[in-house]
Protein backbone atom coordinates (compact mmCIF):
# COMPACT_ATOMS: atom_id res chain seq x y z
CA UNK A 1 0.00 0.00 0.00
CA UNK A 2 2.72 2.38 0.91
CA UNK A 3 4.52 1.65 -2.29
CA UNK A 4 1.38 2.24 -4.25
CA UNK A 5 0.90 5.65 -2.70
CA UNK A 6 4.50 6.46 -3.31
CA UNK A 7 4.17 5.53 -6.95
CA UNK A 8 1.08 7.69 -7.32
CA UNK A 9 2.78 10.59 -5.59
CA UNK A 10 5.77 10.28 -7.86
CA UNK A 11 3.47 10.17 -10.87
CA UNK A 12 1.76 13.31 -9.70
CA UNK A 13 5.06 15.03 -9.20
CA UNK A 14 6.16 14.00 -12.67
CA UNK A 15 2.96 15.30 -14.25
CA UNK A 16 3.34 18.59 -12.37
CA UNK A 17 6.90 18.87 -13.62
CA UNK A 18 5.69 18.18 -17.17
CA UNK A 19 3.02 20.83 -16.83
CA UNK A 20 5.57 23.32 -15.50
CA UNK A 21 7.91 22.53 -18.38
CA UNK A 22 5.09 22.95 -20.91
CA UNK A 23 3.99 26.23 -19.32
CA UNK A 24 7.57 27.49 -19.40
CA UNK A 25 7.83 26.51 -23.07
CA UNK A 26 4.52 28.26 -23.79
CA UNK A 27 5.76 31.37 -22.02
CA UNK A 28 8.99 31.25 -24.03
CA UNK A 29 7.00 30.81 -27.27
CA UNK A 30 4.71 33.74 -26.37
CA UNK A 31 7.71 35.91 -25.61
CA UNK A 32 9.34 34.98 -28.88
CA UNK A 33 6.08 35.70 -30.74
CA UNK A 34 5.79 39.06 -29.01
CA UNK A 35 9.37 39.90 -29.97
CA UNK A 36 8.65 38.89 -33.56
CA UNK A 37 5.54 41.09 -33.58
CA UNK A 38 7.57 44.00 -32.23
CA UNK A 39 10.22 43.46 -34.90
CA UNK A 40 7.56 43.36 -37.62
CA UNK A 41 5.92 46.51 -36.25
CA UNK A 42 9.30 48.25 -36.14
CA UNK A 43 10.09 47.17 -39.71
CA UNK A 44 6.66 48.36 -40.89
CA UNK A 45 7.15 51.74 -39.19
CA UNK A 46 10.61 52.08 -40.75
CA UNK A 47 9.21 51.21 -44.19
CA UNK A 48 6.37 53.67 -43.74
CA UNK A 49 8.83 56.39 -42.67
CA UNK A 50 11.00 55.63 -45.71
CA UNK A 51 7.99 55.87 -48.05
CA UNK A 52 6.92 59.16 -46.41
CA UNK A 53 10.42 60.61 -46.84
CA UNK A 54 10.51 59.48 -50.48
CA UNK A 55 7.11 61.07 -51.14
CA UNK A 56 8.23 64.29 -49.46
CA UNK A 57 11.44 64.34 -51.55
CA UNK A 58 9.45 63.76 -54.73
CA UNK A 59 6.93 66.53 -53.90
CA UNK A 60 9.81 68.87 -53.04
CA UNK A 61 11.44 68.09 -56.40
CA UNK A 62 8.13 68.76 -58.18
CA UNK A 63 7.77 72.07 -56.34
CA UNK A 64 11.31 73.05 -57.31
CA UNK A 65 10.58 72.22 -60.96
CA UNK A 66 7.35 74.26 -60.89
CA UNK A 67 9.19 77.15 -59.23
CA UNK A 68 11.87 76.94 -61.91
CA UNK A 69 9.17 77.07 -64.63
CA UNK A 70 7.55 80.12 -63.02
CA UNK A 71 10.81 82.02 -62.63
CA UNK A 72 11.63 84.65 -65.33
CA UNK A 73 14.58 84.10 -67.61
CA UNK A 74 16.84 86.56 -65.77
CA UNK A 75 15.84 85.50 -62.20
CA UNK A 76 18.56 84.50 -59.76
CA UNK A 77 18.19 81.25 -57.79
CA UNK A 78 18.64 81.93 -54.02
CA UNK A 79 21.35 79.97 -52.24
CA UNK A 80 20.83 78.14 -48.94
CA UNK A 81 23.71 78.92 -46.53
CA UNK A 82 22.98 75.77 -44.46
CA UNK A 83 23.72 73.34 -47.27
CA UNK A 84 26.82 71.17 -46.86
CA UNK A 85 29.18 69.93 -49.56
CA UNK A 86 26.85 67.24 -50.82
CA UNK A 87 23.99 69.72 -50.91
CA UNK A 88 26.23 72.06 -52.94
CA UNK A 89 26.82 69.30 -55.48
CA UNK A 90 23.10 68.61 -55.67
CA UNK A 91 22.56 72.36 -56.05
CA UNK A 92 24.98 72.43 -58.97
CA UNK A 93 23.07 69.61 -60.60
CA UNK A 94 19.77 71.41 -60.02
CA UNK A 95 21.21 74.68 -61.39
CA UNK A 96 22.45 72.85 -64.48
CA UNK A 97 19.02 71.28 -64.90
CA UNK A 98 17.34 74.66 -64.45
CA UNK A 99 19.79 76.19 -66.93
CA UNK A 100 18.92 73.56 -69.49
CA UNK A 101 15.24 74.13 -68.76
CA UNK A 102 15.61 77.88 -69.18
CA UNK A 103 17.59 77.32 -72.40
CA UNK A 104 14.80 75.17 -73.86
CA UNK A 105 12.21 77.74 -72.81
CA UNK A 106 14.29 80.54 -74.38
CA UNK A 107 14.59 78.62 -77.65
CA UNK A 108 10.86 77.94 -77.74
CA UNK A 109 10.08 81.58 -76.91
CA UNK A 110 12.49 82.84 -79.59
CA UNK A 111 11.06 80.46 -82.16
CA UNK A 112 7.54 81.60 -81.32
CA UNK A 113 8.57 85.25 -81.54
CA UNK A 114 10.26 84.63 -84.90
CA UNK A 115 7.06 83.04 -86.21
CA UNK A 116 5.00 86.00 -84.97
CA UNK A 117 7.44 88.49 -86.54
CA UNK A 118 7.36 86.62 -89.87
CA UNK A 119 3.55 86.56 -89.84
CA UNK A 120 3.35 90.27 -89.01
CA UNK A 121 5.92 91.10 -91.70
CA UNK A 122 3.99 89.10 -94.30
CA UNK A 123 0.75 90.82 -93.25
CA UNK A 124 2.45 94.22 -93.42
CA UNK A 125 3.87 93.57 -96.88
CA UNK A 126 0.50 92.38 -98.17
CA UNK A 127 -1.25 95.42 -96.69
CA UNK A 128 1.39 97.74 -98.16
CA UNK A 129 1.03 96.15 -101.61
CA UNK A 130 -2.76 96.39 -101.44
CA UNK A 131 -2.55 100.03 -100.39
CA UNK A 132 -0.09 100.83 -103.19
CA UNK A 133 -2.35 99.17 -105.77
CA UNK A 134 -5.34 101.03 -104.35
CA UNK A 135 -3.48 104.35 -104.47
CA UNK A 136 -2.41 103.87 -108.10
CA UNK A 137 -5.88 102.71 -109.11
CA UNK A 138 -7.60 105.66 -107.44
CA UNK A 139 -5.14 108.14 -108.94
CA UNK A 140 -5.71 106.72 -112.41
CA UNK A 141 -9.48 106.73 -111.92
CA UNK A 142 -9.35 110.31 -110.67
CA UNK A 143 -7.19 111.41 -113.62
CA UNK A 144 -9.46 109.62 -116.10
CA UNK A 145 -12.54 111.13 -114.48
CA UNK A 146 -11.05 114.62 -114.66
CA UNK A 147 -10.01 114.03 -118.28
CA UNK A 148 -13.54 112.92 -119.20
CA UNK A 149 -14.98 115.96 -117.44
CA UNK A 150 -12.63 118.32 -119.32
CA UNK A 151 -13.48 116.69 -122.63
CA UNK A 152 -17.18 116.98 -121.92
CA UNK A 153 -16.90 120.67 -121.00
CA UNK A 154 -14.60 121.49 -123.93
CA UNK A 155 -16.99 119.88 -126.40
CA UNK A 156 -19.54 122.52 -125.35
CA UNK A 157 -17.19 125.54 -125.02
CA UNK A 158 -14.98 125.13 -128.10
CA UNK A 159 -17.80 125.93 -130.56
CA UNK A 160 -18.11 129.35 -128.87
CA UNK A 161 -14.41 129.99 -129.46
CA UNK A 162 -14.77 128.79 -133.05
CA UNK A 163 -17.52 131.37 -133.68
CA UNK A 164 -15.46 134.19 -132.19
CA UNK A 165 -12.49 133.29 -134.37
CA UNK A 166 -14.73 133.07 -137.45
CA UNK A 167 -16.22 136.46 -136.64
CA UNK A 168 -12.77 138.06 -136.37
CA UNK A 169 -11.67 136.42 -139.62
CA UNK A 170 -14.75 137.79 -141.42
CA UNK A 171 -14.02 141.42 -140.44
CA UNK A 172 -12.53 143.58 -143.18
CA UNK A 173 -8.99 144.82 -142.76
CA UNK A 174 -10.00 148.47 -142.44
CA UNK A 175 -12.26 147.72 -139.47
CA UNK A 176 -9.66 145.93 -137.35
CA UNK A 177 -9.16 149.10 -135.32
CA UNK A 178 -12.82 149.29 -134.40
CA UNK A 179 -13.44 149.02 -130.62
CA UNK A 180 -15.84 146.12 -131.18
CA UNK A 181 -13.24 144.23 -133.19
CA UNK A 182 -10.56 144.95 -130.60
CA UNK A 183 -12.88 143.68 -127.86
CA UNK A 184 -13.58 140.47 -129.76
CA UNK A 185 -9.87 139.94 -130.33
CA UNK A 186 -9.07 140.40 -126.62
CA UNK A 187 -11.85 137.97 -125.66
CA UNK A 188 -10.45 135.36 -128.07
CA UNK A 189 -6.93 135.77 -126.66
CA UNK A 190 -8.21 135.54 -123.08
CA UNK A 191 -10.21 132.43 -124.00
CA UNK A 192 -7.16 130.74 -125.53
CA UNK A 193 -4.98 131.62 -122.50
CA UNK A 194 -7.56 130.18 -120.07
CA UNK A 195 -7.62 126.94 -122.05
CA UNK A 196 -3.82 126.82 -122.07
CA UNK A 197 -3.72 127.28 -118.28
CA UNK A 198 -5.82 124.16 -117.72
CA UNK A 199 -3.79 122.14 -120.23
CA UNK A 200 -5.98 122.45 -123.34
CA UNK A 201 -3.77 123.35 -126.32
CA UNK A 202 -4.50 123.72 -130.07
CA UNK A 203 -3.19 121.04 -132.44
CA UNK A 204 -0.77 122.30 -135.12
CA UNK A 205 -2.31 121.54 -138.51
CA UNK A 206 -1.68 123.69 -141.57
CA UNK A 207 1.68 122.90 -143.20
CA UNK A 208 2.20 119.85 -140.93
CA UNK A 209 2.40 116.20 -141.98
CA UNK A 210 -0.98 114.52 -141.80
CA UNK A 211 -1.41 112.43 -138.64
CA UNK A 212 -4.59 110.35 -138.39
CA UNK A 213 -4.28 110.38 -134.61
CA UNK A 214 -4.60 114.19 -134.58
CA UNK A 215 -6.20 115.19 -137.86
CA UNK A 216 -9.48 114.36 -139.50
CA UNK A 217 -9.13 114.59 -143.31
CA UNK A 218 -12.40 115.71 -144.94
CA UNK A 219 -10.96 116.79 -148.32
CA UNK A 220 -8.11 115.85 -150.63
CA UNK A 221 -6.38 118.08 -153.16
CA UNK A 222 -3.49 117.72 -155.61
CA UNK A 223 -1.04 120.55 -155.20
CA UNK A 224 2.44 120.46 -156.72
CA UNK A 225 3.61 123.19 -154.35
CA UNK A 226 3.01 120.96 -151.32
CA UNK A 227 4.59 117.66 -150.44
CA UNK A 228 2.92 114.31 -149.96
CA UNK A 229 0.39 114.02 -147.09
CA UNK A 230 0.74 117.66 -146.09
CA UNK A 231 -2.16 119.51 -144.51
CA UNK A 232 -3.12 122.16 -147.06
CA UNK A 233 -5.88 123.88 -145.10
CA UNK A 234 -7.50 123.75 -141.65
CA UNK A 235 -11.27 124.06 -141.43
CA UNK A 236 -11.65 123.63 -137.70
CA UNK A 237 -9.01 123.67 -134.95
CA UNK A 238 -8.37 120.59 -132.90
CA UNK A 239 -7.32 120.54 -129.25
CA UNK A 240 -5.52 118.18 -126.88
CA UNK A 241 -5.66 117.85 -123.10
CA UNK A 242 -2.57 116.32 -121.47
CA UNK A 243 -1.59 114.32 -124.55
CA UNK A 244 -5.13 113.12 -125.18
CA UNK A 245 -7.20 114.45 -128.07
CA UNK A 246 -10.23 116.48 -127.04
CA UNK A 247 -11.19 117.25 -130.66
CA UNK A 248 -9.50 116.30 -133.93
CA UNK A 249 -8.54 119.00 -136.42
CA UNK A 250 -10.73 119.08 -139.52
CA UNK A 251 -8.32 119.49 -142.44
CA UNK A 252 -7.73 119.22 -146.20
CA UNK A 253 -4.79 117.05 -147.22
CA UNK A 254 -2.64 117.57 -150.31
CA UNK A 255 -1.24 114.80 -152.56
Amino acid sequence: MDNTYKDKASDLNSSEEVREDSSEKENDTAAEAEEENKKEETAGEEAEDAMTEAAEDESAADRNTEDADDLPDDAEVPEDPEEDGSAAQEGDGKEEKKGNLFGRRDKKALAKKDEEIAALKDRYMRTLAEYENYRKRTEKEKADLYSYAVKDVMSKILPVLDNLERGLAALPEDSRDDPVAEGMDKICKQFVKALDDIGVKPIPAQGETFDPNLHNAVMHVDDEKLGENIVAEEFQKGYTYRDTVVRHSMVKVAN
